[in-house]
């Protein structure tokens, strides 16, 4: 029976599994990255990311209220906090949509009480050499500075951690 696995596994172009736990992703086979956003929390307590590797985030949001992943580097998190401080006073309802410029979009998406989305991304292979360090945050009025940030660590081809250049939220 595993040789016929085998067979139908190599008849249909090779290997369909993703990369090996602790290997970088690639575009044909990314990484699964698992984020759970709970109120006013991420789980795990910190991402762990290969510069240059593809990723596919699997965010699910098991609080009660909408949550989003911004995923980036400090200037990154800044201009989105900058940009969402604006709906600070709306009345509670729908999240109105905001933006900022690409340079320093970084990625964004949104996930509602209850969803799981999935994004696939390259991290740029600069990554880690960007000054104060990058992390993954949610910029809802008031969810960063409850604390709805965790820092990324970038590990190097053998798996350690690279050198940073700080990481302070």
């Amino acid at each position: 029976m595993a040789a016929a696995v085998g067979l139908a596994i190599a008849a249909c172009g090779g290997d369909a599994s993703p990369p090996p736990p602790g290997a970088p992703g690639t575009p044909d086979h990314p990484r699964a990255v698992i984020i759970a956003a709970k109120d006013y929390t991420y789980i795990p307590a910190s991402i762990d990311l290969y510069p240059g590797e593809t990723v596919t985030l699997q965010v699910v949001n098991g609080g009660l209220i909408t949550h989003e992943v911004v995923l980036g580097g400090i200037g990154v998190q800044n201009a989105w906090e900058a940009a969402e401080s604006v709906t600070t006073d709306l009345p509670p309802g729908q999240t109105p949509s905001v933006s900022v410029v690409p340079e320093v979009g970084g990625l964004r998406f949104v996930v509602r009480s209850g969803e799981r989305m999935d994004v696939t991304w390259t991290i740029p292979p600069d990554a880690p050499s960007e000054s104060g360090g990058w992390f993954v945050g949610c910029h809802i009025p008031g969810h960063w500075a409850a604390g709805m940030v965790v820092p990324v660590r970038f590990l190097g081809r053998d798996g350690l951690p690279l050198p940073t250049t700080g990481a302070t939220p």
